[in-house]
């Protein structure tokens, strides 16, 4: 395939990080060992690594984001790489200056890796497929496409919490919830919870914000929340992307809530040790209930906290000299 092909070397070492779909199972569980590695490594009040000092990592977001950027800033500065923050608004970007163009202006500065957010599909993989060698792309989200390094790091919240030292995810059912038709979210972690052996992955959601076909790729589809809920381990929600939304796909905001928002009532489908994600931002009243956002059973800003060590793994492994050593006593 030509996805996994462009993203690793000819030694079959990560160069770039463009999508989940393609990496194996042994890859991806590299990248969560070293992560978790790294966490440790961070973990008391010296929280710098000098695996990438010299190296510059520019975050070229052409959305908007806050929790996205500001991990992947805090993940190269904690390895001791430069970071460059480019401002699209205010960048040649917005005078004309196409994407290639910009591409080759920041290469020319020495940048060793790209972070790129991006509203179109396939910006990530335009990127790495004109990027000189030597140079790499980490795919920070593109369009309905991908968004690997969230996939990446709730596989590691997963693991972390209801994995602990197994060796896949066969016997998990993970629910995701909401607007899985707009959602990048949902393609990564259903690639990565199928590489890892999760066979019940079930999807819940008004029809007109299931993707046609979403069945092939392995999951059940499910249009009542209560019936999708029952005896699931993980539920991933997600929010509702109003700014993709063209035409009228629901009726209104108070609506979806009524059918698909997560209450306490409704958490009581659930097993009793399941566990609540979401991605972030937050609409509270919509997807779930306000204060569950921080009940006990949620994992939302464990997640934020993971997204800083994954992407520390990520970098390392295509950017750091040698695989695996974290800096640590290395």
């Amino acid at each position: 395939m030509k996805t996994p092909n462009l993203q690793l070397d000819s030694r079959g070492r990560l160069r770039h990080l463009l999508t989940m779909e393609g990496l194996s199972r042994e890859l991806i569980l590299s990248l969560l060992d070293r992560a978790a590695e790294l966490a440790e490594a961070t973990s008391g009040p010296e929280k710098k690594l000098p695996l990438l000092t010299g190296r510059t990592v520019v975050n070229l977001f052409f959305e908007a984001s806050t929790r996205t950027r500001t991990t992947f800033e805090v993940a190269a500065k904690r390895l001791s790489a430069d970071v460059i923050n480019l401002q699209i608004a205010a960048s040649s970007t917005s005078k004309g200056e196409t994407l290639l163009d910009t591409l080759k202006t920041m290469e020319s500065m020495q940048a060793d890796m790209f972070v790129v957010r991006h509203e179109s599909s396939g910006a990530a993989h335009f990127f790495a497929e004109h990027a000189a060698p030597g140079v790499a792309i980490l795919n920070a989200g593109d369009g309905r496409h991908a968004h690997p390094t969230q996939g990446l790091l709730d596989m590691f919240t997963i693991r972390a919490h209801k994995a602990p030292g197994r060796p896949d995810f066969s016997g998990l059912s993970v629910a995701i919830v909401g607007d899985v038709l707009h959602s990048r979210v949902a393609r990564s972690d259903i690639h990565g919870l199928r590489t890892l052996g999760c066979t019940d992955i079930r999807v819940i959601a008004p029809p007109p914000l299931v993707p046609v076909g979403i069945e092939a790729m392995g999951v059940r589809v499910f249009h009542e929340l209560e019936r999708g809920l029952e005896g699931v381990d993980v539920v991933i929600l997600l929010r509702l992307q109003k700014e993709r939304m063209l035409g009228a796909f629901l009726p209104s905001l108070s609506e979806f809530h009524a059918d698909f928002g997560l209450t306490r009532e409704r958490l009581a489908r659930l097993k009793p040790d399941a566990v609540i994600m979401h991605p972030g931002p937050i609409n509270r009243g919509v997807e779930l209930e306000g204060d569950l956002a921080y009940d006990e059973r949620s994992l939302i800003l464990n997640q934020v906290t993971y997204g800083i060590a994954v992407r520390m793994a990520v970098m390392a492994e295509i950017l750091g000299e040698t695989a695996g050593a974290t800096g640590a006593g290395a």
